[in-house]
């Protein structure tokens, strides 16, 4: 041991000197008082990437105090850094002449005779002396280890990464090297593990290496998806699932679908088996997995009978449309169109209510595709990713912010900040900067994410519906949705209620029963047999109609639109008042009619988004009046 050392006071040394059986130590206090806080302030300096600040400071050190190896040793990484390779050795020398096993100046003058002159034998003599002098030093083994690796030596470089790692697990360094390694080997999910572990455990300052491990996971994420793992995962878990529920599943192709892949449950859509549709898209594993992990979860729920249903009525609808109604004079304001408005407003209603519906569901299930399928993690990574990029764009687009509603925007925009917070938790990487969010919503979606890991820990089948409650509550849009128990709602249903179920919800909603019910209705409806009450209230409002200016026509249809958030009546004593159609009180069938027609004439764009099942009527009717 040297026993200068070992009565060192940080980087200062003592005199140390024997007088027979006696050792003498001698420190200058004075010195280490005046020259402790400066050094600690260059450390400081050098943390925060201040290298020009610090330099001076060291200068002057070592002017009043040449015998310290580690100011010679700092000044050495300082001028490398800088690019001074031939001041950065001589600097070096002087630490090494100062104390000969400083294994740090060693290793840096290793790193100087590999990296910059390409001297790899006189490279290995310093790290092999660095080692020698301490055999546990990180830097050293991971710098040595760097020199196989540019070699292409990937087996003796993950020699040295691993010794690094088993030291100290949390350097990303050394996770770097080994997860580089394993990617060379095309041990694609072993190395993505590693990678992922660099990622949590970098600093903000450690840019370099934060972007070497973020860059190394996607492309071992891009040869994941090259593989064929997806597909044997999805066949193993598709499967079990039919084990578990005892009904078959069918995936299928369909790019006519308006999400990358969806789930329909046998059970709502009245089928003897579950239908998974997905887009002909490549790399679509990761959604499709997702979405039968929904249906695990469904069954889960439904052995315990805690299954829900979520839905929007046209009463929730309305409730929208109502609180959007200062809005929308302020969009018309700008020269934004009738149509345009209820087509925007549409698409808002729907967004926001899938977002609030599957955020806190996604949260869990990504959690179990993580813990439970390892290999597909790397596909996962980017597959997320990709949506998360999506939903960045969507709330910080300046266009997009000016025309929503400030309520919606903040809910969907607290909503993707709590996906953030769930990616970085098991992938390491903070994307919460670029999603530009303001104190309030940063909050929000703190709360939110807290609340859900207090469910994580425990959870049980169904408990997902509640964090939907909440959060809706919280972010006040839970007006605007219902959740229901699946049993409860199932028995309620029957054949009698059906057409006024359907004239309830004109524009369609998110019940998932009701979408087959509307199909089967307009399937009826669109037979041989006409409806000939609706083709003859069909001719009297295209003779009033065919009068008026467009802009006239548009203002019927949107007043009959709003009275259709209210339901439709066909009862024959039900009259209602339209204010445009002055001096008449028109039947739930007469204003079917109007409704149609205007739609038709003046706003056709919007027309499908009604399903209205009355094309042939309409056909009929204007050919009669054309004769």
């Amino acid at each position: 041991m040297n026993s200068n050392n070992y009565y060192s006071i940080g980087v200062f040394q003592p005199i140390v000197k024997q007088e027979g059986n006696r050792i003498m130590v001698s420190l200058n206090t004075a010195q280490i008082m005046e020259e402790k806080p400066l050094f600690e302030k260059v450390i400081k300096l050098c943390e925060k990437g201040e290298y020009y600040s610090a330099m001076p400071i060291l200068v002057s050190l070592i002017a009043k105090n040449p015998s310290v190896s580690e100011y010679h040793r700092i000044l050495g990484q300082l001028y490398s850094i800088d690019g001074k390779n031939e001041e950065a050795i001589n600097s070096l020398i002087d630490a090494l002449r100062w104390d000969p096993q400083n294994h740090s100046a060693l290793t840096m003058m290793g790193n100087i005779y590999f990296r910059n002159y390409k001297d790899e034998n006189t490279a290995k003599k310093y790290f092999d002396e660095a080692l020698a002098q301490n055999p546990d030093d990180v830097t050293a083994l991971v710098n040595y280890a760097t020199l196989f690796l540019m070699s292409q030596k990937y087996a003796e470089a993950k020699q040295y990464f691993e010794q690094a790692y088993s030291i100290d697990i949390h350097n990303p360094n050394a996770a770097y090297g080994i997860a580089y390694c394993l990617n060379q080997q095309n041990e694609v999910t072993a190395g993505f593990e590693y990678a992922i572990h660099g990622l949590k455990h970098c600093k903000k300052l450690d840019k370099e290496i934060y972007t070497a491990l973020f860059n190394l996971a996607k492309a071992l994420g891009e040869k994941a998806i090259e593989s064929n793992i997806g597909n044997y995962l999805i066949a193993d878990f598709k499967s079990t699932l039919e084990s578990a529920s005892g009904i078959a599943i069918q995936i299928e192709v369909d790019d006519s679908i308006s999400t990358f892949a969806k789930i329909e449950f046998a059970e709502s859509h009245q089928r003897n088996y579950h239908l998974l549709k997905h887009k002909s898209k490549k790399g679509l594993e990761h959604l499709i997995m997702h979405e039968l992990t929904h249906l695990l979860f469904a069954v889960q729920a439904r052995e315990i009978t805690q299954q829900m249903l979520f839905i929007s009525t046209q009463e929730n609808k309305g409730d929208f449309y109502r609180d959007l109604n200062k809005h929308k004079n302020l969009l018309m304001k700008q020269g934004i169109s009738d149509e345009s408005v209820i087509k925007y407003f549409n698409s808002i209603f729907n967004g926001i209510n899938l977002q609030i519906y599957n955020t806190p569901i996604d949260l869990f299930i990504e959690d179990y595709l993580y813990n439970n399928y390892p290999s597909l993690k790397p596909i996962q990574f980017i597959s997320w990713l990709n949506i998360l990029e999506n939903g960045k764009d969507s709330v910080t687009n300046k266009e997009a912010i000016k025309l929503s509603p400030v309520h919606i925007y903040q809910a969907s925009k607290i909503l993707n900040l709590v996906q953030v917070h769930h990616f970085e938790n098991l992938f390491g990487v903070d994307l919460m900067n670029d999603f530009l969010p303001n104190k309030f919503e940063q909050n929000m979606a703190n709360k939110f994410y807290e609340e859900y890991l207090e469910y994580r820990e425990d959870k049980e089948a169904g408990e997902e519906y509640e964090l939907i409650q909440h959060w809706g509550e919280d972010l006040k849009i839970n007006k605007y949705f219902q959740l229901v128990p699946e049993e409860e709602y199932l028995k309620r249903l029957n054949p009698n209620s059906l057409l006024q179920s359907i004239e309830d919800e004109p524009y369609g909603a998110f019940d998932p029963v009701k979408e087959k019910q509307v199909d089967e209705f307009i399937k009826s409806q669109t037979s041989e047999t006409l409806n000939l009450v609706i083709v003859m209230h069909m001719i009297e409002a295209l003779k009033y109609l065919k009068k008026m200016p467009i802009p006239d026509i548009q203002k019927i249809a949107m007043e009959i639109a709003l009275l259709g958030a209210h339901g439709i009546s066909t009862e024959a004593d039900k009259k209602y008042k339209v204010a445009n159609i002055p001096n008449q009180s028109l039947t739930g069938n007469q204003l079917l009619a109007y409704f149609y027609v205007s739609f038709k004439l003046a706003l056709p764009a919007i027309l499908p988004e009604l399903r209205l099942p009355y094309d042939k009527e309409f056909e009929m009717a204007d050919g009669w009046i054309e004769r």
